[in-house]
């Protein structure tokens, strides 16, 4: 099996982890015409640092002719004190920084721009005496953008997977629902480029897994505009839910909220540091120094003994049941697809004989562990039943990714399983041959069949 280890020892961001991904073989060439398929005004600079005598590679995002600065070097050049704030200075400048609303936004981390983006704003709702930005993106119009940019289908999914975390993470904390979440202009640009560019270079990297250590979150507070928060910030401690965490004692915010999304959506497990053969490593820096510890996330690829046993991924997943014997079966299959489109990992029925002699059906549901209580009120209202069972079971789960095949009707994505580097399935997805098949009045068997064979052909197994 093919790997790579992500450690943050010094924290993560985003742009730390493009700085690893560089440093790691990632051709800068892909990371520059990623950005340029965005069209969204933005540029990367791309250079080498030194940290703690550690060479590493510095990524930098600018959009336009504006850089992010961080909060306080924003305001020294301004001499004016924070406008969301209350102040006894003079009044702010109509001009305002470009993330100055948001929570978490201006974070003490390390890095050059210090992502003061990162953070989405709960809304559009300014405070007293605040200015009201001027143009501000919300999650549908940052689908819509990577949506239509040229890139690889399956980083596309994996960039929007890693936004609506970020986006359900702020609409938790600020209890709003998450189409209201919405990002200033500039910091959705630096953010898009983050995060969409991270993706990208995940996918280049041709592995089967991405493993990360437990991670530095750092120390300290950060000002936000709804006051002073303890490091980790809100929105940060609610993407790491389920993730290791410590405090070397370092006073930073070493974690930043884009930085935690990332790892939250491309990681497929945490651990210590995994038995490969090391081909490779690379280190992404941050701007600042600090002393004793080298201010960089380093990331590692190699590949998993074959002498090893086979290696699969375990994760916890809740079981729900509800045996079910007065329900019409139309409305079984319209609960079946409810629980699906809700998020369930799997749901199936089960032909059983129940009390009294009488025909039923056994409703299973596996999800995860935190959409077990929403899962199980549709379940309640939906069915008939009076009870629902819930047990917390172990699975052990193949790596898989998916590959985008082209057939003369079009793009098809096949899902790919593998053990310790070796594919042991693969298959079209059903959705895409059953939309191609009705389009092109085409068999599904005969799509499926291309679509099958348009893999084999490529070489890629």
């Amino acid at each position: 099996m093919r790997i790579a280890y992500l450690e943050c020892f010094s924290g993560i961001s985003g742009d730390m982890f493009l700085g690893a991904l560089v440093d790691a073989g990632v051709p800068p060439r892909l990371l520059e015409e990623t950005v340029a398929a965005l069209d969204v005004g933005a540029r990367l600079a791309i250079s080498r640092v030194v940290r703690s005598g550690i060479s590493a590679t510095k990524v930098d995002v600018s959009v336009g002719d504006e850089k992010d600065l961080p909060r306080e070097e924003y305001w020294a050049q301004k001499d004016v004190t924070h406008p969301e704030r209350p102040s006894k200075g003079p009044s702010p400048p109509k001009s305002q920084p470009p993330h100055d609303h948001d929570e978490a936004h201006h974070h003490e981390h390390d890095h050059e721009h210090h992502h003061d983006h990162e953070h989405p704003s709960a809304h559009d709702v300014s405070q007293a005496g605040a200015p009201s930005h001027q143009h501000r993106r919300g999650l549908p119009e940052i689908r819509e953008i990577i949506g239509k940019a040229a890139i690889n289908n399956n980083a596309k999914k994996t960039a929007i997977a890693v936004f609506e975390a970020l986006g359900a993470a702020e609409a938790k904390i600020h209890n709003v629902p998450v189409e209201q979440v919405h990002f200033h202009e500039v910091g959705a640009v630096d953010a898009m480029v983050d995060i969409v560019c991270a993706a990208v270079g995940a996918e280049s990297l041709g592995v089967d897994e991405i493993i990360c250590s437990p991670l530095n979150v750092g120390g300290g507070s950060v000002e936000c505009a709804h006051g002073s928060f303890p490091v980790p910030a809100p929105a940060t401690v609610e993407l790491l839910k389920g993730a290791p965490v410590y405090s070397s004692g370092v006073q930073a915010e070493l974690v930043t909220p884009t930085g935690a999304a990332i790892v939250k959506t491309l990681a497929r497990r945490f651990s210590s540091f995994p038995e490969i053969k090391i081909e490779r490593s690379g280190y992404g820096a941050g701007s600042r120094e600090f002393p004793g510890l080298p201010n960089v996330a380093r990331l590692t690829i190699g590949e998993t003994p074959m002498s090893l046993p086979a290696k699969t991924a375990t994760e916890s997943v809740t079981v729900l049941e509800a045996n079910l014997d007065d329900l019409n079966p139309q409305v079984f299959g319209y609960v079946m697809d409810r629980l699906l489109e809700e998020g369930a990992l799997d749901a199936f029925g089960i032909p059983v004989q129940m009390k009294k002699n009488r025909p039923g059906t056994l409703l299973t549901v596996l999800c995860k562990p935190e959409d077990a209580n929403r899962l199980t009120h549709l379940i309640f209202t939906e069915t008939t039943t009076l009870g629902v069972r819930r047990r917390e079971e172990d699975r052990q789960t193949l790596a898989r990714r998916w590959e985008n095949v082209r057939t003369q009707w079009g793009e098809v994505r096949i899902k790919i399983a593998s053990m310790n580097g070796t594919v042991t399935n693969y298959a079209p997805e059903y959705e895409d041959c059953r939309r191609i098949a009705a389009e092109q009045h085409v068999p599904l068997k005969t799509v499926m069949q291309e679509a099958a064979r348009a893999y084999t052909r490529s070489d890629r197994k």
